[in-house]
C-alpha cells in the first residue's frame, strides 16, 4: 500500500436525489460529497461480534449530515455491517448545543428530530443483528451493544434521526446512539461511527431503499468515487463482469445471510492455479466458509488450508526475488505471517512479484503490484524493513469465513446490485472513470 494511502485519501460520494426505488424515479445527475480513507487510531472503533477482532490501519470514511439542524459526522463505510451507529456525546455543560463537532461525535440533544426507539417498536425486535436489541426495563427504551476489538463492549440505545446526503430529501433512519468508544489518537482524529451497508433490514441501504450502489477505490491519485443508485453511463465504458450473490437454500448457523457473499472457485498465483479442493472454498454444512466482500475490512483473509497453499506457492515464486523474513514467531496484526525483508528506504520489486487472482463464478479479482505487500510500521531487522503479504490467515484471528477487504478492491469498479442479486467487477482507473461520468476529482 502506498504511504499516501496510509496518511489518508480523498474520495467522492455520488448521491442520487431520491431514496425511493430506482424504477420509480427519473435519472438525475449525481451529486458530490466527500469520502476518504483515513488511518484510524488503535481501538477507535467498536466492532460488531461478526467483525474481525483486531485493529485495521485504514478505513473508508464518508461525511454525512445528521439531525435538525444538521450536524456533520464522519462514518466508516462498511458493507460488512448492518446497524449504523454514532458516538453520541453527553449533554454539554449548561445545555449548550454544539453542532460544529468536526465529525467526531453526534449531539442528540442538539437535534430536534432525534427520537429514541421504544421497546414496542418492530425495529427493537430485529433478529438480523449479531447481538439483537434488548428492552431496558427502567427507561423502556431499546438498548444495543457492540463489541470492541479488545473484547470490551459499548452500550447505547437504538434511535432515529434524519440523515442528509447531498440534495436528497432527508431520510429518517434508525441507528445505534452509543454512549462511549475508545479513541487513543493523539490528535483526536477519529470516526464518529459506522455506516452499515449490508442487506439487513436495519442497514442504511435497506432503510434508504437503495437497490444498487458502487464504488471505485484508487491507489494512484488518492481519489475515487462511490455511487448510490445507478448511472446509465457506466455500461458504456465499464465492461462489468458479474458474479451472483450466494445464498444457501436453508438457514445455517454460521452463515451471515445479510452479507455480500459470493462463490470463490479458485486462486491463481502467477500463472499457476493452486490445487485447492472445491470443498475448501465453499461453505460447509454449518455455513462456515462463506466468502464476503467487505469494505469495512482492510486486507483479505483466507481460511487455513487455502492460506497455506497460497503462502507456499507465493514463497516459492518469490524466492529468487525477495528474502523471506524467516521469523516463525512474527505475525503482523495476528494473521499475516508471509513476510519478507526489504532494505530500509526501498520498495519491493513490484514488477517481479507474482500476481494473485481470486476466481469467482463469472468474474475474477486480480491483485498485483503495490497491493501485494504492506510495509509493517515500526518493524526493522537490522538494515531491513518488514513487508508482509496482504492476504492473512483467517484461522489465526480466528474467523470462519473468507473476507475480501477494500485494499484488494483498488483499481476496480465494484457494483452491488441488490435487485438482481449480484456483484459486478471491472478493472478501471478511478480518475478515468470519474471523468467519463463527467466529474472532476
Amino acid at each position: 500500500m502506498p504511504p499516501a494511502l496510509v496518511l489518508g485519501l480523498l474520495f467522492v460520494l455520488l448521491a442520487v436525489p431520491s431514496w425511493s426505488s430506482e424504477a420509480a424515479r427519473p435519472r438525475a445527475k449525481p451529486l458530490l460529497l466527500p469520502l476518504r480513507a483515513r488511518q484510524m487510531p488503535a481501538r477507535a472503533l467498536p466492532r460488531q461480534p461478526s467483525k474481525l477482532r483486531f485493529h485495521h490501519n485504514v478505513s473508508l470514511t464518508v461525511s454525512l449530515a445528521v439531525g435538525t439542524p444538521p450536524q456533520n459526522v464522519t462514518m466508516v463505510l462498511d458493507t460488512g455491517s448492518e446497524l449504523s451507529w454514532l458516538l453520541c456525546a453527553p449533554p454539554a455543560v449548561g445545555g449548550a448545543r454544539n453542532n460544529n463537532n468536526n465529525g467526531t461525535s453526534f449531539h442528540p440533544r442538539g437535534s430536534s428530530s432525534f427520537a429514541a426507539v421504544p421497546c414496542a417498536s418492530a425495529q427493537c425486535r430485529s433478529r438480523d443483528l449479531p447481538s439483537p436489541p434488548a428492552c431496558d426495563g427502567a427507561s423502556r427504551r431499546c438498548s444495543v451493544s457492540l463489541s470492541y476489538a479488545d473484547g470490551s463492549s459499548s452500550d447505547g440505545a437504538l434511535a432515529t434521526d434524519v440523515f442528509a446526503v447531498g440534495s436528497a430529501p432527508p431520510l429518517r433512519a434508525a441507528f445505534g446512539c452509543m454512549s462511549s468508544a475508545f479513541d487513543s489518537s493523539p490528535d483526536g482524529v477519529a470516526s464518529a461511527g459506522l455506516l452499515g451497508m449490508n442487506r439487513g433490514a436495519l442497514s442504511f441501504v435497506s432503510q434508504a431503499s437503495t437497490r444498487r450502489f458502487s464504488y471505485c477505490i484508487s491507489d494512484r491519485d488518492d481519489a475515487g468515487v462511490l455511487l448510490l443508485g445507478h448511472s446509465d453511463l457506466i455500461p458504456t465504458f465499464l465492461p462489468l463482469n458479474y458474479t451472483p450473490l450466494y445464498q444457501p437454500a436453508l438457514p445455517l448457523p454460521y452463515f451471515d445471510r445479510v452479507a455480500y457473499s459470493v462463490q470463490l472457485l479458485g486462486i491463481r498465483v502467477g500463472g499457476r492455479r493452486l490445487p485447492i479442493p472445491a470443498s475448501v472454498l465453499a461453505p460447509d454444512h454449518t455455513g462456515a466458509g462463506q466468502t464476503m466482500v467487505d469494505s469495512g475490512t482492510q486486507f483479505t483473509f483466507l481460511l487455513g488450508d487455502a492460506y497455506a497453499a497460497l503462502k507456499a506457492e507465493f514463497l516459492r515464486q518469490t524466492r529468487p526475488v525477495l528474502p523471506a523474513l524467516d521469523d516463525p514467531g512474527f505475525a503482523f496484526q495476528e494473521a499475516f505471517d508471509t513476510c519478507f525483508r526489504v532494505p530500509h528506504g526501498r520498495a519491493p520489486p513490484e514488477s517481479r512479484l507474482p500476481g494473485v487472482t481470486l476466481l469467482f463464478k463469472g468474474a475474477e479479482m486480480a491483485v498485483g503490484g503495490d497491493r501485494l505487500l504492506y510495509k509493517v510500521p515500526g518493524e526493522r531487522r537490522g538494515g531491513d524493513g518488514v513487508w508482509c503479504l496482504t492476504f492473512g490467515n483467517a484461522d489465526m484471528v480466528p474467523i470462519m469465513a473468507y473476507v475480501i477487504g477494500h485494499h484488494h478492491q483498488m483499481n476496480l469498479w465494484v457494483e452491488y446490485d441488490l435487485e438482481r442479486g449480484r456483484v459486478g467487477l471491472a478493472p478501471v482507473r478511478c480518475d478515468v472513470a470519474s471523468q467519463r461520468l463527467g466529474l472532476m476529482l
